[in-house]
């Protein structure tokens, strides 16, 4: 089964409460306060593994939740830390924030709330123990939510997207995971509260009392998952994308021949004799309007954003009755109405089915109807012009990638150097002096 998004709930571990002791040994009757602090508690934390390529660990298991910290004990005792959750998600996995649920219908609100009631005039207010909650205010059997009204109103923080983050409305982007090892602090693990002994003054020496820990951070989230490939094969179904990547590579997608044969992204290594390796990744057929919901394509568009060039394949022989033409218009018209980026990164056009007898005069009326555009002329279940086909994607994605360090060599050149003076009297100020 293959995953590539998933909601799942996060709660790092609540930190634990101090001690309120005193100590009472032989010779010290009187030794005074002596509670010790409760241990911070686990955060959760996420790694990205190249091993994995789905999501299918989070499937399983959508709650991850840390461990709490322990109270802290007499006799100075701290209380253990709780362990740090580490998920490991594959390379290219973003992490959406969801916004935060409606809050319910406060108690007053309900049917059984009974106006004859008497209400006590001492009332209590008693702070949630769960961060981001009001406060809530007891008087009696009476139970209401305090609300602000006079508080000026906080304009809503727009969520952050990066480039090509296509979000639902109210997500935030937080994390993007893409190289091997890489790690993000989804929740934060709240502190410990500190012991009774943290508060003995020289006024106040015996203090009854001691913090409670924090509540450790919470949230809902959506991981989404985005291959990292170099290159994407896009075509519409039956075009021979998975015969080609089975040309190429060792992987076996299954080929048959009926639309929509392959439901999930395919990712295939191709080697080279100087063993340099490309990955190359095969999603299902486009159709049109698979930027709108339509087929089975619109779910796996986002494989493609990573990749460094793309391969549009060509039914040149038109199998399925549509014209080549007509079938390359409207796979670019689909790249950018989802991500514009798309369009001008860059693409080889390849002409798959060459062994039909009417593939050749298809080409040419492609090249017609498609001027200035080259086309490379396969026949994928033969063999026929996949070594040609290996060399070109080889040279293609060396010139993407040095392009790429060029513009990235350019971008840290433009930035603002720091001088070498100031720089030594930074590090100065970071050593501490020699005693």
């Amino acid at each position: 089964m293959f995953v590539d998004e998933i909601k799942v709930y996060a709660r790092s571990g609540h930190g634990g409460k101090g001690a309120v002791a005193f100590t009472r040994e032989a010779y010290r009757p009187k030794g005074g306060p002596s509670g010790g602090n409760g241990g911070r508690g686990g955060s959760v934390i996420l790694e990205a593994d190249h091993d994995l390529n789905n999501l299918i660990g989070q499937f399983y298991k959508p709650r991850l939740i840390a461990d709490d910290g322990d109270q802290g004990g007499g006799k100075g005792m701290d209380g253990l830390a709780g362990k740090d959750l580490i998920v490991k998600v594959p390379c290219g996995t973003l992490v959406w924030k969801l916004p935060a649920p409606p809050e319910t219908e406060s108690a007053a609100d309900t049917d059984d709330y009974n106006e004859d009631v008497p209400v006590d005039t001492a009332d209590t207010t008693i702070p949630s123990a769960i961060k981001q909650r009001d406060l809530i205010r007891h008087s009696g059997r009476d139970r209401a939510v305090e609300v602000d009204l006079e508080a000026e109103e906080v304009p809503e923080k727009e969520p952050k997207k990066s480039p090509g983050a296509h979000g639902a409305p109210g997500e935030e982007l937080v994390a993007d995971l893409t190289t091997h090892g890489q790690q993000f602090l989804l929740c934060q693990g709240g502190r410990g509260g500190q012991g009774n002994r943290n508060f003995a003054t020289a006024a106040r020496q015996t203090p009854r009392f001691a913090q409670p820990g924090e509540a450790g951070d919470e949230g809902s989230y959506r991981f989404e998952l985005r291959t990292i490939a170099d290159v994407g094969l896009v075509g519409y179904p039956n075009a021979g994308k998975s015969t080609l990547l089975g040309a190429i590579s060792r992987a076996r997608p299954k080929v048959a021949p009926y639309p929509f044969t392959t439901l999930t992204p395919q990712v295939g290594i191709v080697e080279y004799p100087d063993f340099t390796r490309l990955t190359v990744c095969d999603v299902p057929g486009l159709i049109e309007g698979a930027h709108q919901n339509v087929g089975l394509g619109h779910a796996f568009l986002r494989h493609i954003e990573r990749c460094k060039v793309l391969v549009i394949l060509v039914d040149m022989a038109g199998t399925d009755n549509r014209e080549p033409w007509d079938d390359y218009k409207k796979i670019l018209n689909e790249l950018a109405l989802y991500d514009p980026d798309l369009v001008v990164r860059p693409h080889l056009v390849v002409a798959n089915k060459m062994d039909e007898p009417a593939a050749a005069e298809n080409l040419k009326k492609f090249k017609r109807r498609i001027p200035r555009t080259k086309v490379l002329p396969i026949a994928a279940a033969f063999d026929e012009g996949i070594e040609q086909f290996r060399k070109v994607i080889d040279a293609a994605v060396a010139t993407a990638t040095a392009k790429a360090e060029a513009a990235a060599a350019a971008a840290a050149a433009s930035a603002p150097v720091v001088p070498a003076a100031t720089a030594r009297a930074r590090d100065r100020r970071k050593t501490k002096p020699a005693a």
